[in-house]
């Protein structure tokens, strides 16, 4: 379907003054909405929102300048969802399909108090185990962004095992002065360190090399200082027990070609979701929720 009748068949959705339908970079279709706090941006490419903006504040979340925006083409930025799976898989996209199909907008809504959810629906994979399940994802801006996951076990027999995580990369004015609270005494496994488990001991951690670390069995509120921006953003999550902190440092910056050699220096992933020993495991016509709420304050 060509950009032009897509958005001809989504123009019902739009709301005038809230919830605007456009075309955005690479000729993706791309929604714009306006909120009395503030602004988000949200591609049907993967229902990826890659923008989000309180008035009078910096923007709280990184796309990089060099990002891809194509199909079968990962974003780089933002809030990509992952899944099926967390990594890379043989013969697979890295993180699953999610991020890389055009999902379905089936509702925008103006809430009373002047709130915008939208709600998308990803359109089922064809054959193998994926079939057998239901995805759908709400995002909500108000002066927070409220994201939420539900993946539903559609069969009347067999499990539906599975990773999730919403792997949102964060804006910060330098990763020097920044630090991340929340997280100590957690179990982590250290992919820089060939997957060694390890304890976190540090009350505020700083990164100072390349950073990526899954921590598990923690559904704790974790807490991003930006004493530059002199900003704090919460990350709170229900339904998530692991938590993966990357940054990619400087040589493996270089390497990635949707990624600016020096941008690492303005984000850090902090993800929420459910990854390696914290899979899921859904029975026959259960549901799985992944709520994630996304509020900043000034320090």
């Amino acid at each position: 379907m060509t950009p032009s009748v897509l958005r001809d068949n989504l123009q019902d959705f739009e709301i005038p003054g809230r919830v605007t339908l456009l075309k955005g970079k690479g000729d993706l279709m791309k929604i714009d909405v306006h909120t009395d706090w503030s602004t988000a941006q949200v591609y049907l490419h993967g229902a990826h929102v890659t923008g989000f903006q309180k008035k009078s504040e910096p923007p709280l979340l990184f796309t990089s300048s060099f990002s891809r925006f194509a199909s079968g083409q990962a974003i780089r930025g933002g809030i990509p969802v992952i899944f099926p799976w967390f990594g890379p898989r043989a013969g697979e996209p890295a993180h699953g399909f999610a991020r890389l199909k055009n999902w379905e907008l089936r509702e925008a809504t103006v809430a009373p108090e002047g709130g915008v959810s939208l709600r998308f629906h990803l359109p089922s994979e064809t054959g193998g185990a994926w079939a057998s399940c239901s995805v759908n994802y709400v995002v909500t801006i108000t002066d927070s962004l409220s994201l939420e996951l539900i993946i539903t076990n559609t069969t009347d027999r067999g499990q539906l095992i599975f990773e999730n995580c919403l792997h949102t990369y964060f804006a910060v004015e330098d990763i020097a002065a920044v630090s991340i609270s929340g997280l100590k005494g957690v179990d982590y496994l250290d992919k820089v360190d060939n997957h060694m488990p390890k304890i976190e001991t540090a009350q505020d951690i700083r990164i100072a090399s390349e950073v990526d670390r899954t921590y598990l069995a923690t559904t704790a509120t974790v807490e991003i200082l930006d004493s530059k921006l002199r900003r704090k953003i919460r990350i709170k999550k229900i339904g998530s027990a692991s938590t993966v902190v990357w940054n990619p440092w400087a040589a493996k910056a270089q390497q990635m070609t949707d990624f600016g050699d020096g941008e690492y220096r303005q984000m850090v992933c902090v993800e929420s979701g459910n990854v390696g020993p914290n899979k899921i495991e859904l029975g026959p016509a259960k549901s799985s929720v992944l709520k994630v709420n996304i509020s900043s304050e000034a320090i």
